[in-house]
């Protein structure tokens, strides 16, 4: 029989980065690492990461509730509750939420490689390494994604 996973909504893994949280929803081990799934809660008046491409996977947002802006190149795009943004590999992205509100997203990884990037982040806080554009971009290009440099 195939193992289910049942994550309430007190259940997960969370990693508190800075003034963001995600929490991991499936890590891939049910899913045979095909796909990784988390939420991201993004408190009011916060940046995202640097603009970015990643090679080997496709990531999935999906706005549950606040507004989230998308920049992919060049272009923001206004993401209120109820949109899905998906980014296909190579696609420069980064997200902000600019409201006065928490914005909260749905995150998936295909196949779910990233999901290790979040552990890495939670590793560098607690080794005392600040949280800043630099060390997210070198965590970043442990799992094939590099800074969209023409973007920034």
């Amino acid at each position: 029989m195939s193992t289910v996973s049942v994550v309430g909504p007190n259940d997960g893994e969370t990693i508190q980065l800075g003034p963001t949280q995600m929490r991991i929803l499936e890590d891939g081990s049910t899913t045979g690492h095909r796909l990784g799934i988390g939420e991201i809660t993004i408190a009011p008046h916060t940046q995202g990461p640097p603009q970015h491409r990643h090679a080997q996977h496709d990531e999935g947002f999906y706005v549950v509730s606040g507004t989230v802006h998308f920049t992919v190149g060049e272009t923001t795009h206004e993401a209120p509750a109820g949109t899905l943004a998906m980014i296909p590999p190579g696609a420069p992205h980064t997200f902000a939420n600019l409201g006065d509100e928490p914005a909260v997203l749905l995150n998936t990884f295909t196949p779910d490689l990233y999901v290790q990037y979040f552990h890495d982040l939670r590793d560098m806080i607690a080794g005392g390494q600040a949280l800043t554009p630099e060390s997210t971009v070198a965590v970043m290009s442990r799992y094939a994604t590099v800074p969209a440099t023409d973007f920034a």
